[in-house]
């Protein structure tokens, strides 16, 4: 079948924006464009609206309060000029682009923008404004902006979300991989519907394959690929470069998917990294991604840290009468100390002493040789969902996450952080592979990842994927959200044994 006589897909080029990231329709789309009958309207995403009022009242309301406070004129006017102007930046930056859904996270760029903007407005229309004093009202709104942006960014394990139907396109063995890794997550917007294999080769995953690419390159690649796309109403076409999808073959075949109105996207071989720091480039006609290097100097480390410890400072001062409740409870319960300290080992593989309130038996260490058949964990860790050395109120503690408060006492000393991975025992790190040992790239800390998304329902090879994903994609942003999410998962106590 020619490239002319190729069925054109309902794909995101011919149909409005605001239905990309719909839910699928009710009525079949080839059934629909045979009848010529136009499908059910959809309305577009309801998530932006109310990213855009936040955006306005969540640097406005406190931009104005701050200005009112310090008795600056026109306080009012100046907030509001403030709030759409940083609207505007955040429009123009693509921060509300519906092809990401949750938008992207705001960087110092956005700031920077924001202030320069303003500093030129404020300037030619009304220099009664204090420049430095409109800089410190924005900065609450700006932080308040950026955190619920980090929230939306951070990966959704096992969250449901509408996804764009995919038709991967590659030699047997990449597509093999691609389908499995896409499949094995719920934490993406991308559904494989089929797949389209170079070359003869069987293909071990269960995806359909509505045709095939002949191992050389030949004139009805992008027919093929479009044929398929149509037959089950693919919206992208996910291709993945090999040897018989190389450089040439793989631009011709996009020219003939872009013609025929299908999104394309190409496999890189990078993994784990999030998109902000993946900065594309072109030199001599060669495109090139530019990755940059995780978060370890600079003003954000330093912040992280002053964060911690005054976080950690205020959290004891506050919540002294329950950590002394605690204690009690556990010393009336059950013989044996309040607290329970292990060694554990913390950033660049250092040991330190961790504390916890006492969830079991005084002699527990005593009685794990004897459980070891009982692990429930597929890696060096050892859990139990009903495991006999936990006492009655050390089942509420665990819950509740309330025996893990005591490690505000390392987040102060500097042995943890507030966020970060599971700070290990030392026959598990003695375990570790080499990928398992970057989990402690970083300070490890009193909640993470892995807690705010099942803790130990997960499976280790889960738990190791969320803390490297952590460990080099951190930022600020990153631990403000993830501390918001933690008390929902405090709260909802999945996981918690």
């Amino acid at each position: 079948m020619g490239l002319a006589g190729a069925p054109r897909p309902r794909t995101a080029s011919n149909r409005p924006r605001s239905q990309e990231f719909d839910r699928l329709p009710q009525v079949p789309t080839v059934q629909r464009e045979r009848s010529g009958r136009p499908g059910p309207k959809r309305r577009p995403g309801r998530y932006l609206p109310l990213v855009i009022c936040f955006d306005l009242l969540g640097l406005g309301l406190p931009g104005w309060l701050v200005l009112r406070t310090d008795g600056e004129p026109r306080a009012l006017a100046g907030a509001v000029a403030a709030a759409l102007v940083w609207a505007g930046v955040r429009a123009a930056r693509g921060r509300y682009s519906l092809r990401a859904p949750g938008g992207a996270l705001s960087t110092s760029g956005d700031w920077l923008l924001l202030i320069g903007v303003l500093a030129v407005l404020w300037t030619a229309a009304d220099g009664s404004i204090d420049p430095s004093a409109a800089v410190v009202a924005l900065i609450p709104g700006l932080l308040a902006t950026t955190a619920v942006s980090g929230v939306r960014r951070l990966p959704r394990w096992g969250t449901r979300r509408t996804a764009r139907r995919v038709l991967v396109v590659g030699e047997a063995t990449g597509v093999d991989r691609a389908v499995r890794l896409l499949g094995s997550r719920a934490d993406h917007g991308y559904l494989v519907v089929a797949a389209v294999p170079v070359g003869t080769a069987a293909l071990s995953c269960d995806a359909p394959v509505p045709g095939r690419l002949a191992p050389a390159p030949a004139d009805d690649d992008a027919s093929t690929v479009l044929g398929a796309a149509f037959a089950h109403e693919a919206d992208l076409a996910l291709v993945i470069p090999g040897p018989g999808l190389a450089e040439e073959r793989l631009r011709r075949l996009s020219w003939g998917l872009h013609d025929g109105g299908l999104d394309l996207s190409v496999l890189s071989h990078l993994s784990e990294i999030a998109a902000d720091r993946v900065r594309p480039a072109s030199a001599a006609g060669l495109t090139l991604l530019h990755v940059v290097p995780p978060l370890r100097r600079g003003p954000q480390p330093a912040l992280k840290a002053a964060v911690d410890r005054t976080g950690a400072a205020l959290g004891l001062l506050a919540l002294a009468p329950l950590l002394l409740l605690v204690a009690a409870a556990v010393r009336l319960t059950s013989s044996g100390p309040a607290l329970h300290r292990q060694t554990r080992h913390g950033q660049h593989n250092r040991p330190f002493t961790m504390w916890k309130f006492r969830t079991m038996v005084a002699d527990a260490d005593q009685h794990r040789a004897r459980l070891a058949t009982s692990n429930e964990n597929d890696g060096p860790m050892f859990k139990m969902r009903r495991d006999p050395r936990v006492t009655r109120i050390g089942r509420l503690l665990r819950r509740s996450s309330l025996d893990e408060l005591p490690q505000l006492f390392n987040v102060l000393r500097g042995d943890m952080s507030l966020v970060g991975p599971r700070p290990p025992l030392p026959d598990e790190v003695s375990r570790y592979d080499e990928r398992e040992l970057r989990r402690l790239a970083v300070k490890p800390g009193l909640t993470g990842l892995w807690q705010v998304s099942g803790r130990s329902d997960l499976s280790w090879q889960e738990t190791v994927s969320l803390d490297l994903w952590y460990v080099d994609n951190w930022s600020v942003a990153t631990d403000m959200g993830l501390m918001a999410r933690t008390l929902r998962a405090v709260t909802d106590g999945r996981g918690a044994y």
